[in-house]
């Protein structure tokens, strides 16, 4: 009899557990073969995109090298410019699959070792100001939904409103002509741009501390712009759960109103932040081309920003390709763990 229990209470959760289990790795599989379809675009408009910019690249680094017809033809032919457009397509596909994104026209070096290269300085750069920005952003957010229409509210909100409409080139001009020119009688402080002065030696900790120095503008003036991304999402999610009725109830059962506040609300309200994050860290791949123009950086944004000059088809095709596939890879989490915090978007 207790066998027959057992096997009934077995059957009686099986249909629900497999139920769950089978809409999660639905929508999963959906996800998924969107982003896969998602990098297919991306493939083919990399490869497009580029190849509608005027100039030609041959013409473009021959100048005063290539002096006949012949030598520019011999050009094309090495680098593959001389094939039909469809040819050229299908070639790009063979070789990005197998990981060659090709050769740069300026540097004379392999793509995906430029790139390589180059995407540390965009890590560290947007990756620390992409942290700082979700810690501070989401306690601002928290602070001005729990103070909603006082002073603390209005001067959080509308300050970081304010840096928000500033372009990013605009407000690292400002802080490079404020703290490392100088201004009146204040003295510049920190380096105008570079990551590292010429004299520091890799490995020690002078190295260190100066790469450290050169970052805090660039830093600066990300944090500050990417503010209110986190703090509006947050100041808005948590207004819509400060009426329910549960934080009601957790008031009514003696708790203090810090508590209410850090155990239950602000819980609930990061759900829709959490997706914000996710994504931010796939914009960190893509790093921000107008902050690493002003501060010279050299990471990716001026790497591809280099690279329209000529044009170099490559490294356009692999820095579009690599930065457009960290976003669609960072939303691609983002959804997957949203369906987990909230199984609602499942439907």
């Amino acid at each position: 009899m207790t066998d027959l229990a057992a096997q009934g209470a077995d059957a009686a959760h099986t249909p629900a557990t497999v139920g769950r289990r089978r809409s999660y790795g639905r929508y999963v599989l959906g996800k998924v073969l969107g982003s896969a379809g998602s990098l297919a675009f991306v493939l083919v408009l990399g490869f497009f995109l580029f190849r509608v910019l005027p100039g030609d690249p041959a013409r473009t680094l021959g100048r005063g090298r290539f002096r006949t017809e012949a030598q520019l033809e011999e050009f094309r032919a090495t680098y593959g410019l001389d094939q039909p457009l469809p040819q050229q397509f299908l070639t790009y596909l063979k070789n990005t699959f197998s990981g060659d994104l090709g050769v740069s026209l300026r540097y004379r070096v392999p793509v995906s070792d430029l790139i390589l290269d180059r995407l540390w300085p965009t890590l560290l750069l947007v990756g620390i100001a992409t942290l700082l920005a979700t810690v501070i952003g989401v306690y601002l957010g928290v602070i001005s939904a729990w103070n909603r229409g006082k002073a603390t509210d209005k001067v959080t909100t509308g300050t970081t409103l304010t840096l928000y409409s500033m372009p990013e080139w605009w407000l690292g001009l400002l802080l490079i002509a404020a703290f490392a020119v100088g201004m009146g009688p204040l003295p510049g402080i920190f380096p105008t741009g570079g990551l590292h002065s010429v004299d520091a030696e890799p490995g020690t900790i002078g190295y260190v501390g100066d790469t450290a120095l050169h970052l805090v503008l660039p830093v600066l003036t990300l944090v500050l712009v990417y503010l209110a991304d986190f703090s509006l999402i947050m100041r808005s999610s948590l207004l819509d759960e400060i009426g329910e009725d549960y934080l009601t109830t957790a008031r009514a059962k003696g708790l203090r109103d810090v508590v209410v506040r850090r155990r239950h609300a602000v819980r609930n309200a990061l759900l829709p932040t959490t997706t914000l994050i996710a994504l931010s860290i796939g914009f960190v791949v893509s790093g921000a081309i107008t902050v690493e123009t002003v501060f010279s950086i050299p990471g990716l944004g001026l790497l591809a920003t280099e690279a329209l000059t000529i044009p170099d088809y490559w490294v356009l095709q692999g820095t579009f390709l690599v930065t457009s596939a960290g976003v669609i890879l960072a939303n691609l989490l983002a959804n997957l763990v949203y369906g987990l915090l909230d199984p609602r978007v499942r439907s």
